[in-house]
């Protein structure tokens, strides 16, 4: 028989619920975060882009396009 390599998985970014808010993981290193300041609006940060949204929902996707999004840029100044 054959042996059989084992193939790592990608790590995949999570989401952990915290107090007031959410953090996005991946491994040991936090890419993004989304924190309750109001009722029903959400403050989100991630990737050096900040904002503001009216569900969590869309506060998370914002994080994570962010996120994806710094991957595929080049920085401007470096």
């Amino acid at each position: 028989m054959s042996a059989r390599r084992a193939r790592r998985a990608k790590a995949r970014p999570v989401w952990e619920r915290g107090y007031r808010g959410h953090v996005y993981w991946l491994g040991k290193h936090k890419l993004g975060k989304v924190t309750l300041v109001e009722t029903g609006r959400y403050d989100w940060e991630a990737a050096g882009r900040i904002g503001r949204s009216d569900t969590l929902d869309k506060a998370r996707a914002a994080v994570e396009l962010a996120v994806a999004v710094s991957d595929k840029q080049l920085p401007l100044f470096e």
